[in-house]
């Protein structure tokens, strides 16, 4: 398993963030939003040269700010997918291993239109092109989240067998509890790609540092063993959150 983590949730600068992955031998997942926001940020070319030269690579999260690929308004929609399409062309110039993929919301929950933003959805999967790897992620943290149990996401992974699957730890205890995590692994384990790592108490999506809520991170460690993909911590509390976390899912003392 290759472990990193992420400078947003984190709320460490980029130049912090490398110097950390490269003490700690990790990598950084780059949230797309914050570079569509901020014009003060590197843009791909030179992001990529900087974790050339500190020996850092990087994940990818998609976009998911004001954000529905699943909007019922075509104009949402079609901002939706080509940001994107754009965000795509940007993890490949940063040579990304991997994005991640939300898999939008329909807050007008009429039979209907449910049934539409599922056609949209699968629509947009297949219009997307992948340069690289791309993992729909489990969400289930609101109503308005189109799918709405594992076994929806897991029906949409074999629909399009171009996309991994990312598995949010935390999402899962909060939609389905304590089994959440394991219930996910179960169902659609076979195309796990790369997993969220970051904790809470079961009612709100707090991202607190691994071992400071109720996922069962024994668990964890026993589902990374063996584990060739990513895994990218999201997690609060600076540079002591992403050290505590990382010892304790690599048993080591890091301070």
């Amino acid at each position: 398993m290759k472990l990193g983590f992420s400078p947003l949730t984190a709320g460490l600068s980029y130049p912090k963030s490398l110097d950390l992955a490269a003490q700690l031998g990790l990598f950084l997942e780059i949230a797309y939003d914050q570079h569509e926001i901020d014009p003060r940020l590197p843009g791909a070319r030179e992001l990529a040269e900087m974790g050339r030269a500190a020996g850092v690579g990087f994940t990818l999260h998609l976009p998911f700010v004001d954000w529905n690929i699943a909007s019922l308004v075509p104009q949402m929609q079609q901002l939706s997918l080509e940001r994107t399409q754009r965000a795509i062309a940007f993890g490949a110039e940063i040579g990304a291993a991997c994005g991640v993929l939300h898999t939008g919301l329909v807050p007008l929950r009429l039979p209907e239109a449910v049934a539409h933003a599922h056609q949209l959805i699968n629509e947009a999967l297949e219009r997307l092109e992948l340069a690289i790897p791309v993992a729909l992620e489990n969400l289930g943290l609101s109503e308005a989240d189109l799918l709405e149990t594992p076994s929806d996401l897991a029906e949409l992974l074999e629909t399009h067998p171009r996309y991994g699957f990312c598995l949010d730890v935390g999402h899962a205890l909060i939609q389905r509890g304590p089994s959440g995590p394991q219930e996910y692994h179960r169902l659609v384990g076979s195309r796990l790609l790369h997993l969220h790592l970051h904790d809470n108490h079961g009612h709100q999506d707090d991202h607190l540092p691994c071992g400071k809520g109720a996922v069962d991170w024994d668990w964890v460690r026993g589902a990374l063993e063996g584990f060739a993909g990513t895994a990218a911590l999201e997690v609060t509390g600076g540079e002591a959150g992403v050290r505590q976390s990382v010892a304790l899912l690599l048993g080591k003392n890091l301070d």
